[in-house]
């Protein structure tokens, strides 16, 4: 190579790496912890080695022999039927109109929700940009999944993010909510995102593992252990991952978050159940990252481990983030739900599921 070959070589690299170095100061991406916030993280029991740490130790690969190269080439070839064949079905509720005597459950697509209990309402990781990536073109929501929007959300009383990756924490999404979000409730660090993005400190609360706020006589909100990880960017695990238990008007809920199969299912179950409702990741699963994520057949372990009366499959039927057929999470978790004899329930996108009333249990994946 000649000293001007090996000059232009330096050069172009130069700048794909100032290039990359502006993409990624884009508010996005979202901004590490600093401040207080960092010193109350750096006091967590879960924060060792400049990184939070699972209960479990926790490769995001289990296949140490999987390249970066062959999960691109996957992610560009594909795998058959990784996108449904014709637009996901739904239902349209009327979101601002809605009675709620008892907890009633809308899913938006794969972890997106709303829980209306009487007149307090609660968003989960709501993703309604209609991709789960930090560019619009990649990762983006299946023909029909995508048929609500922040200007159907009522106010929302209770704002809970999970994680901070794109798929439960989008920039779009948030930003537009922010006038109708009284409280912002989250994993640790995750806040720093969100007062980057406009969200004012006192309406942020952040939860280590097992800590809990009470946010009314009737309502509590604990934050519980999960299997996974964080980052929007190439840094990992610099805030935390949860799940939550949520105590509202009598009833107990379980949000599941992300995670991998593990023993704090059934040590969440033996602390806090049993539970009315939970709802349950299942869906963009791979052995390659089995530890991060359930199998169907671990999903219904989970559901039995928290000893739960009914549960709903969420994560699925919306994004393709794995390579497996987009029908096979809950064609998988069938079996195993009818093999345990547990109770699931498997609304539409848009169609109420309400506590001791309705659990809706069409096979509409197959229509």
């Amino acid at each position: 190579m000649t000293r001007r070959t090996m000059l232009k070589f330096l050069l172009s690299v130069s700048a794909i790496g100032f290039s990359s170095y502006l993409f990624l100061q884009q508010k996005l991406f979202g901004k590490h912890p600093t401040g207080s916030r960092l010193d109350r993280i750096k006091k967590s029991p879960n924060f060792r080695d400049g990184v939070f740490q699972n209960l479990s130790p926790t490769e995001v690969s289990s296949n140490k022999d999987a390249s970066t190269l062959d999960m691109l080439r996957k992610f560009i070839f594909g795998t058959e039927n990784v996108k449904p064949p014709k637009p996901i079905p739904s239902v349209k509720t009327d979101l601002k109109n809605l009675i709620a005597d008892t907890p009633t459950i809308v899913w938006f697509g794969h972890s997106s929700y709303f829980i209306k209990s009487k007149n307090t309402t609660v968003l989960i990781d709501p993703v309604f940009s209609g991709n789960a990536s930090p560019v619009s073109f990649m990762v983006k929501a299946f023909e029909g999944s995508n048929t609500y929007g922040v200007d159907d959300m009522p106010d929302i009383d209770m704002l809970i993010l999970s994680h901070d990756h794109y798929d439960h924490l989008d920039y779009q999404t948030i930003t537009k909510l922010i006038p109708k979000i009284k409280k912002f409730y989250t994993a640790l660090g995750v806040g720093e995102h969100l007062e980057l993005w406009g969200v004012k400190p006192e309406n942020i609360i952040e939860f280590d593992w097992m800590e809990s706020h009470q946010i009314s006589s009737d309502i509590n909100l604990t934050a519980t252990p999960a299997r996974h990880f964080s980052g929007r960017s190439f840094a990992r695990a610099k805030s935390l991952w949860v799940s939550f238990v949520l105590k509202i008007h009598g009833y107990n809920i379980f949000l599941g978050g992300d995670s991998g199969y593990d023993t704090h299912f059934k040590m969440i179950g033996d602390k806090f159940g049993p539970f009315d409702f939970a709802l349950l990741e299942n869906g963009q699963y791979n052995l390659d990252w089995h530890y991060i994520h359930t199998l169907p057949e671990e999903t219904a372990q989970a559901a039995q481990d928290l000893n739960v009366k009914i549960f709903m499959p969420v994560h699925w039927a919306k994004f393709p983030l794995a390579f497996h057929a987009w029908d096979e999470p809950i064609i998988r978790l069938q079996k195993s739900v009818s093999e345990k004899n547990l109770k699931m329930t498997t609304p539409m996108i848009g169609e109420p599921v309400i506590l001791d009333k309705i659990y809706p249990d069409t096979t509409w994946w197959e229509a």
